[in-house]
């Protein structure tokens, strides 16, 4: 079924709220989780309601917290998020950042503890929007991890996203992947849709090829997902345990404890104010002109364009404004009990 944006950001917020979310935090929160599905990223939409609510209840995500400075020089801050929603402690961590790094020319941040950020394109959106430069590399040490080394074919980390993001305009370079091959909410909302996922995906626990997502979400003994590109997503899979784990004091993957519930993330971010190292209009002309030139590339299909990463979730996001958001039943159904679990009923649909 297709809804509206302001009707499924409406009966997010309300949810939220019955959760016990303060109006302001319901609002930041429903506003991220609707623009991940608007920009066509499911995995990290209002699909992970259910969850979140889950983990409410038993104490994991706690509502209303901020970023909690533990260090603060002028181009450096570690940042504890008290296991707060992510939305709001990274999008609180990453203004501070933003700041920084107009008044020096650069700033990193180190930000650990906190319950899941989302999308992790919505910063580098954030300070793109800045005119400002991003790399920002996450971990996560909650669960049990679910993404196996190359060669390996036993789970020891998460799906450890990547970003990077470079001011163009109102169509910023906005590069933001997961290192494993898919999301692991990618292999959710295909279960949930009634469909198997791409082949070289995942394998199952005895290290055999599959496409089917009961190997992740099944009873029996689960699989594994595949990182990307071989030995090269699972060595940045590393850096991120590295950088967004160790460096940021939250902890890598050798500390996740499959038995927590929590969806508990680290990041280390680095923001950079490129006039500071090059002459800003001619640095503004030389992106304007590569992405041009990306795209004067003939397709190899006429009906997909050449497109520059940020493209597709622009086009997405025009599309799903008009048509409205897909929503799969089985979602739509965990939503709607997560819902009815803090006294609301969903009037969407």
């Amino acid at each position: 079924m297709l809804i509206q944006a302001e009707q499924l950001r409406a009966e997010t917020d309300l949810i939220l709220r019955g959760a016990g979310s303060s109006a302001e935090e319901a609002a930041i929160v429903a506003d991220h989780l609707v623009e991940a599905n608007l920009r066509g990223h499911d995995s990290h939409g209002v699909g992970v309601l259910p969850a979140y609510i889950r983990n409410i209840g038993a104490g994991r995500l706690r509502p209303n917290r901020h970023a909690e400075f533990l260090r603060q020089d002028p181009t450096i801050a570690v940042v504890d998020g008290g296991m707060g929603f992510g939305q709001v402690v990274a999008r609180e961590a990453t203004d501070w950042t933003i700041g920084a790094a107009k008044e020096s020319g650069l700033a990193l941040l180190a930000l650990r503890n906190v319950h899941h950020i989302g999308r992790v394109g919505s910063y580098g959106e954030q300070a793109a929007a800045a005119g400002l430069i991003m790399l920002a590399f996450v971990n996560g040490i909650s669960g049990a991890p679910r993404v196996a080394p190359h060669g390996g074919r036993e789970p020891r980390t998460g799906t450890n996203p990547i970003c990077i993001a470079v001011p163009h305009g109102d169509a910023p370079v906005v590069l933001d992947f997961a290192t494993s091959r898919i999301a692991l909410n990618k292999v959710r909302v295909a279960r949930n849709e009634g469909r198997h996922v791409a082949p070289g995906s995942i394998i199952t626990h005895e290290g055999e090829p599959s496409t089917d997502p009961e190997v992740l979400y099944g009873e029996g003994p689960r699989g594994a997902l595949l990182s990307f590109g071989e030995h090269k997503g699972s060595g940045l899979s590393l850096i991120c345990e590295l950088l967004g784990g160790a460096l940021a004091g939250g902890g890598a993957a050798q500390r996740a404890d499959a038995a927590d519930p929590a969806i508990i993330n680290g990041m280390t971010a680095i923001v950079i104010d490129p006039g500071r190292v090059v002459d800003l209009p001619w640095f503004a002309r030389e992106v304007e002109a590569v992405v041009a030139h990306m795209k004067t590339a003939a397709s190899i299909d006429p009906d997909r364009p050449v497109m520059v990463a940020g493209d597709p979730e622009r086009a997405s996001r025009a599309r799903r404004l008009a048509e409205g958001i897909p929503v799969d039943a089985t979602t739509w159904r965990e939503i709607g009990k997560a819902a009815a679990s803090v006294g609301v009923v969903l009037k969407a649909v």
